[in-house]
């Protein structure tokens, strides 16, 4: 397959754990055709980061940064898409480690008309500044604070059992999931009527879904390590909830408030 992907992962002001990214990005079995990072208004700090990977790194880096004016991960996450020159879109969260063999899983498993979604372990709190400190980027299962330990069994060849499911799953996390870029546009990408945390990732399924794009879980592969930390404000969530309820009820597949006003802007 002559396919052209992008790596997108959101990131705010915490380079630390963005360096392990970054790292496990170094070590794939396979890269990416480029990576953006979506910056939500991070400070200097991060760019300082970014600038240090672009001179080690073999392919394109890319830095999207808008300023801080709260949380609108919604909006640099469709800034950023829209300037991914990748037909598909692999999206993970700039707190989340990729097993080595990540890309490379996405990639092998891409259909038309499917989304992806893998497989997430959490790395609890009394291991976290170790692993910063350290700069740990490998989690064997048996590996002392891991939490869902047994999703970080790597066994690609029963991974290949599971099929495209007309559904939505309870396992869909927005920090580890595949699109091709154009089921995204299709359905006008992230709503960003959405307010701060949550829902942002399955409303934006749903509308896939409802336009015939369905889900593939990516079982025994697609993994990724994410770095505990204390959760986010939550105050938007009745507002997301109310949005993701109209486009379930009503089988919307489109945002109005969406990525298409950035597609004519300049690569």
């Amino acid at each position: 397959m002559n396919l052209s992907t992008t790596l997108v992962l959101p990131t705010y002001n915490w380079p630390e754990a963005l360096e392990l990214v970054l790292l496990s990005l170094e070590n794939q079995t396979q890269f990416p055709g480029e990576v953006i990072i979506a910056d939500d208004g991070s400070t200097e700090q991060t760019k300082q980061l970014i600038d240090k990977f672009k001179k080690v790194l073999p392919i394109p880096l890319r830095h999207i940064w808008h300023q801080d004016v709260g949380s609108t991960k919604e909006v640099i996450l469709n800034k950023a898409i829209a300037k991914a020159h990748g037909d598909y879109i692999i999206q993970i969260d700039g707190d989340c480690i990729m097993h080595k063999n990540f890309i490379q899983d996405h990639v092998s498993a891409i259909e038309n008309n499917t989304y992806l979604f893998g497989s997430r372990v959490s790395l609890k709190e009394n291991i976290v500044q170790n692993v910063l400190k350290n700069k740990r980027i490998k989690f064997p299962v048996l590996t002392k604070g891991l939490k869902k330990r047994g999703r970080g069994i790597h066994l690609s060849f029963l991974g290949r059992q599971y099929k495209r499911q007309p559904f939505m799953s309870k396992k869909l996390r927005g920090c580890n999931y595949s699109f091709w870029k154009e089921d995204f546009i299709a359905v006008n990408g992230y709503n960003e009527d959405m307010v701060g945390w949550g829902r942002d990732d399955t409303e934006l399924m749903l509308r896939m879904m409802h336009n015939n794009v369905h889900g593939k879980r990516l079982k025994f592969r697609g993994i990724v390590y994410h770095i505990w930390h204390k959760e986010a404000c939550r105050s938007g969530i009745n507002i997301n909830d109310k949005i993701q309820a109209e486009t379930q009820k009503n089988k919307l597949v489109w945002c109005n408030n969406g990525i298409d006003k950035y597609l004519s802007e300049k690569n």
